[in-house]
């Protein structure tokens, strides 16, 4: 026990390090489907090594992982945040702010009713409305009060505690209500409205598994004889499912394949586009030729593209098609994501700025349609540290300001001014996209370590305490967060159905959304045996983890009495 005494003294970082790792795997077991979720395993080892001694870490250290963490959110949510913003989505967008509102609401009522010191209000709104960032976002504001060390320490592990109780009971809560119990109080049956909202999107008619499957784009090459004397144009309307005529050679040199170009006999063209119509061109062009050498200067490629262009944000693919027109010429769209998980495709289904689109189709055609989206995701992008380090800076800058109400000054702290720089850096890259390239794969490494590590040093710095306030609260603890998360959930479902008259099934996956818990999506999507749930994720996702993220410093506000 001495060496384990000397090496916290010592190497308090090992077991930080020691904490994410083993909480990461916990949070990965699945008991039929479920698992409580990497962070509040962390948190729980960490509060459990933390019995082994006293661990202390430098405040530095916890600002700049949580800075991180909250500037990747921000980052991430800040092109459709401020997308959100728009008459398209505002019944999403409303949902969202109600649950958000809702929650703060019965957090305060509680606080005041119980007398509850602004850290354990904290924790339990971060746990049971399953929002982790209020937990930096408290601890920023109680930073900002003066409060002496001894003081601040028990505030900090009454953030602790409370989350550690709350946390699991919300995220079950959570994942049972949206696919089962928010279908009850709408009265409907989840199941038989998919099957409603996937005819409405296509059209009236049953959904065709064409609209999900990807068939393998090819390029051919044709020696015109029967199409001679034909425009471009005629001939791609005569072998439809949006054929196109890459390359013209004529005589060894090329011909610029324009809509009103002429073909003439003799020519070698190669046509892109899907197999059937591809195999079936022959007798309207004229016989199929070896032309290697042709076909290979029009590579095929599928590329991923963020959205990103918010004229086109919740706008049908039909509409965007038509806002893209002509530069869609010979490009596919085979895969729609959202969140990380694949929406129904049809031609009335919603596109959202944060989508993914998986194009297919010759690169030159790609990048030109591409341009009028969004961006190109590639894996080879680096991450931009200067304008990465500079966001935080500005945001830990921003945090600095307070506003005095009576005896508090209010503020965003280190952690909300953070979380309001990523926005704005997130937007500025979708307006900009030669700036501030911040890869997929960054942002998640980034988000993980950074919430991880907070998460780890909190629980060591304050497992005494936390675990002593758990002994001495829990149950009171574990009855106010069944109300926190349960009330709002309610309240947003009933508003969502019979105020803003939203679909059911798109109402479910705002639920999930609103409350940041991905697990609950696909509960939804199992229950409904459709994707249509995804539909309705997006946007309140982006508002939610910005209201809830912003509600510790107004937490600590209204509940420190000084």
């Amino acid at each position: 026990m001495d060496t384990v005494r000397w090496i916290i003294t010592a190497a308090p970082e090992i077991f930080l390090l020691l904490a994410i790792a083993i909480g990461t795997l916990l949070g990965r077991i699945r008991l039929r489907g479920f698992a409580i979720g990497t962070t509040a395993c962390i948190l729980i080892v960490s509060v459990l090594i933390g019995q082994l001694g006293t661990f202390t870490f430098p405040s530095l250290l916890r600002v700049i992982l949580f800075s991180l963490f909250v500037f990747t959110i921000g980052y991430r949510s800040g092109p459709e945040f401020f997308a959100s913003l728009s008459m398209r989505t505002l019944a999403q967008v409303a949902m969202a702010l109600v649950l958000g509102g809702t929650g703060l609401a019965i957090v305060l009522a509680f606080a005041f009713s119980f007398q509850l010191d602004p850290g354990t209000a904290s924790g339990i709104a971060a746990g049971a409305l399953t929002q982790s960032s209020v937990i930096g976002t408290a601890s920023g504001a109680l930073a900002q009060l003066g409060l002496p060390s001894d003081v601040l320490k028990q505030q900090e592990a009454n953030i602790a505690a409370g989350y550690a109780v709350t946390y699991v009971l919300g995220y079950i809560v959570t994942l049972l209500f949206v696919p089962f119990v928010a279908p009850k109080l709408m009265r409907v049956d989840l199941k038989t409205e998919a099957r409603k909202l996937e005819a409405e999107l296509s059209g009236g008619e049953a959904p065709s598994t064409e609209n999900f499957a990807y068939r393998k784009f090819q390029a051919r090459a044709y020696l015109v004889s029967t199409a001679a004397g034909r425009t471009v144009k005629s001939l791609e309307e005569e072998l439809g499912s949006r054929t196109v005529v890459e390359r013209i050679v004529r005589q060894g040199l090329d011909v610029e394949p324009h809509l009103d170009t002429t073909l003439e006999a003799g020519d070698n063209i190669v046509i892109t586009g899907r197999t059937a119509a591809i195999v079936a061109a022959r007798p309207i062009i004229g016989a199929e030729i070896d032309a290697d050498e042709i076909i290979k200067a029009i590579p095929g490629n599928v590329v991923e593209v963020l959205v990103d262009n918010r004229q086109l944000h919740g706008r049908s693919i039909k509409d965007v098609a038509e806002r893209v027109g002509g530069n869609a010429r010979g490009v596919f769209l085979r895969a729609l994501t959202r969140m990380g998980r694949e929406v129904p495709l049809s031609p009335d289904t919603r596109v959202y700025v944060g989508d993914v689109m998986t194009l297919v189709g010759s690169t030159r055609n790609i990048e030109r349609a591409a341009a009028n989206v969004g961006q190109i995701l590639r894996a080879g992008d680096r991450t931009d540290v200067a304008f990465l380090a500079t966001g935080i800076a500005v945001g830990l800058l921003a945090g600095l300001v307070s506003v005095k109400i009576g005896s508090v000054a209010l503020t965003l702290g280190g952690g909300g001014g953070a979380l309001i720089a990523g926005l704005v850096c997130g937007w500025l890259r979708s307006r900009r996209p030669t700036m501030g390239a911040l890869p997929p794969a960054a942002q998640q490494i980034l988000s993980d370590l950074g919430l991880g590590g907070f998460i780890a040093a909190i629980g060591l710095g304050n497992g005494a305490a936390a675990w002593a306030a758990i002994q001495a609260h829990g149950m009171l603890l574990v009855g106010m967060g069944l109300v926190i998360t349960l009330v709002p959930l309610i309240v947003a479902t009933l508003f969502a159905r019979y105020v803003l008259r939203m679909n059911p099934v798109v109402t479910c996956g705002a639920l999930a959304g609103a409350m940041t818990v991905d697990a609950a999506v696909t509960g939804a999507c199992e229950v409904a045996e459709s994707q249509t749930p995804v539909l309705g994720v997006a946007v309140p996702y982006a508002v939610g983890n910005v209201v809830l993220t912003v509600l510790g410093p107004i937490i600590v506000a209204a509940t420190y009495t000084g």
